[in-house]
C-alpha cells in the first residue's frame, strides 16, 4: 500500500514542492516556527489544567493545592503571562507576510529584505487599521494568515514587474544603500496604490476590509449542526482551510464549541436530576475531533519523533508537549502539513474517523457522555477524565491516538521518503 501511495502521491508532491510560490509559502512559514513553539508554551502556562468550579478549594491533597494555586496565580496575572503569546503567535500573520515575500524575492534573486519590509508594511495597512490612536491586532495573528500569504506573494510580483520596467543605475561610487533606497521607492508606491487601493475600494463597496471580507466568506453559515454527519462535514471543511494556511479552527469554533457547551450543560442537568445523559454531541465530541489539535495530529507527531529524517524528528519532538495540550501549529507549519498533498489526506479524514468512533462509543455506552465543561488547553488525558469523571474516556482517547498513528503511518512514510531523497540530492 505504501508503494502504491508513493507512486500516486510522490509525483504530485514533488511537482508542488518545486513550485516557486508554494516553496516561498512553505519556507516563509518556517521562519515563524520559533514564535509558534514559544507562544504555545506561554499559552499552556496561562491555562492550568484544572477547573476551580468542580474542585474542593479546601482539599488536603498537595497536588490539587499546587494546581489550585497555579490556577489562581494564572487568572490574576493572565494578561502579563500571555504577553509573550500575543507578541509571538499573535503576530504570526505579520511575520508570515515578511517571510513569504522574503523567500519569494530570494528565489527571483531580488533584494529579499526590502521586499519583505514592503510586504509587511502593506499588510499592516490593510490588516491593522488605527482607531483613536490604537492599532488593531485582530488580523495580525492566525486570522490574518491567509491575507498575509496573498500580500506576500502579490507584493513581490508587483515589485518584480515595476523593477523590470523602471530601474535606476548609479556609478560604483554611489553607496549600495542609496541605490537600494531609490529603487525601492516606486515598488513600494505601486504596492500601496494597488493593494491598499483595492482594500479601500472593497471597504467602500462592502463596508469590510479585505481580511474581514475573506473571513466573512469563509465562516460557514451552518445550522442544524447537532448531527454527526454535519459535524464531520464542518471539521473536514475546517481542516481543508488549514491546508491553505487558514485558521479553520477559529472559523468553526463558535459553532461547535457553543454546541458542545450547550449539550454538556443539558447533560449536567439530567445527571443532577438523577437521570442519564443523552446528548451525544457534547463538548467531548469536540475534544475527539481536535485530539492533538486540528487533524488529530498527535499520532503523526509521535511517528515523527522516531523519524529517520532529522528535520521531521526535530519538529516532532518540539510538538509533543503542545500537541498533548491540543496545540499543533508547530507541526502544521513545521512539517509542514500546509500545502502538503501527501499528509493532507489523513489530516482531513482522521478527525471524521474520531468523530464517528466517538459517536458510536457514546451511543453504545462504551464511554460516558460528557457533562462537565473542562478548561481549554488542558492535556487530553485530563480533558478525557474531567469531561465525565470516567477513566474509560481517557482510555478511549488513547485508542484514538493509536488509530491516528495507524491512519497517518503510510502517508507519513511516503512523505518521509520523499524528504530523505530530497536531502540526499541536496547533500550530493
Amino acid at each position: 500500500m505504501i508503494s502504491r501511495l508513493e507512486q500516486l502521491l510522490s509525483p504530485l508532491g514533488n511537482k508542488l514542492g518545486n513550485q516557486r510560490h508554494l516553496q516561498a509559502i512553505s519556507n516563509g512559514m518556517m521562519m515563524s516556527l520559533a514564535l509558534i513553539v514559544v507562544g504555545s508554551i506561554f499559552l499552556i502556562i496561562a491555562n492550568p489544567p484544572i477547573n476551580l468550579d468542580i474542585v474542593d478549594m479546601n482539599t488536603g491533597n498537595i497536588f490539587l493545592k499546587a494546581m489550585i494555586a497555579w490556577k489562581q496565580w494564572a487568572v490574576t496575572n493572565y494578561n502579563t503571562i500571555t504577553i509573550p503569546y500575543t507578541m509571538t503567535m499573535g503576530l504570526i500573520g505579520l511575520v508570515t507576510a515578511f517571510g513569504v515575500a522574503y523567500c519569494l524575492a530570494e528565489s527571483y534573486q531580488m533584494k529579499p529584505a526590502i521586499n519583505g519590509i514592503i510586504s509587511m508594511c502593506v499588510f499592516l495597512m490593510i490588516s491593522a487599521p488605527v482607531t483613536d490612536g490604537q492599532l488593531s491586532m485582530t488580523y495580525l495573528g492566525a486570522d490574518g494568515l491567509f491575507v498575509a500569504l496573498i500580500v506576500g506573494l502579490i507584493s513581490v510580483e508587483i515589485c518584480r514587474l515595476v523593477g523590470t520596467k523602471v530601474i535606476f543605475t548609479f556609478p560604483d561610487s554611489v553607496p549600495t544603500a542609496v541605490t537600494n533606497f531609490v529603487n525601492s521607492l516606486l515598488p513600494l508606491a505601486a504596492n500601496i496604490i494597488i493593494i491598499y487601493g483595492l482594500n479601500l475600494i472593497l471597504m467602500g463597496v462592502s463596508g469590510q476590509s479585505l481580511p474581514q471580507f475573506i473571513m466573512s466568506i469563509l465562516t460557514p453559515a451552518i445550522s442544524g449542526v447537532d448531527n454527526v454527519w454535519a459535524y464531520m462535514g464542518i471539521f473536514a471543511f475546517s481542516n481543508i482551510l488549514w491546508l491553505f494556511g487558514i485558521n479553520g479552527s477559529s472559523i468553526i469554533f463558535p459553532i461547535v464549541f457553543t454546541l458542545g457547551i450547550t449539550n454538556s450543560g443539558l447533560n449536567a442537568e439530567l445527571i443532577n436530576a438523577g437521570q442519564s445523559a443523552e446528548h451525544i454531541m457534547n463538548l467531548q465530541m469536540y475534544r475527539y475531533a481536535v485530539l492533538g489539535g486540528g487533524g488529530n495530529t498527535l499520532g503523526l507527531v509521535l511517528l515523527m519523533c522516531f523519524s529517520q529524517v532529522k528535520h521531521l524528528k526535530t519538529i516532532g519532538r518540539l510538538s509533543v508537549i503542545p500537541g498533548i495540550c491540543g496545540i499543533n501549529e508547530p507541526v502544521i507549519f513545521g512539517a509542514p502539513i500546509v500545502l502538503n498533498p501527501i499528509l493532507a489526506i489523513p489530516f482531513v479524514f482522521m478527525p471524521c474517523i474520531s468523530i464517528g468512533l466517538g459517536y458510536l462509543a457514546q451511543s453504545i455506552g462504551l464511554v460516558s457522555m460528557g457533562y462537565i465543561v473542562d478548561p481549554s488547553f488542558t492535556p487530553f488525558f485530563a480533558q478525557g477524565f474531567l469531561s465525565a469523571l470516567d477513566l474509560r474516556n481517557v482510555i478511549f482517547m488513547c485508542v484514538l491516538i493509536v488509530i491516528s498513528m495507524v491512519v497517518y503511518y503510510p502517508f507519513f512514510k511516503v512523505y518521509e521518503k520523499s524528504i530523505a531523497q530530497k536531502e540526499g540530492i541536496e547533500e550530493k
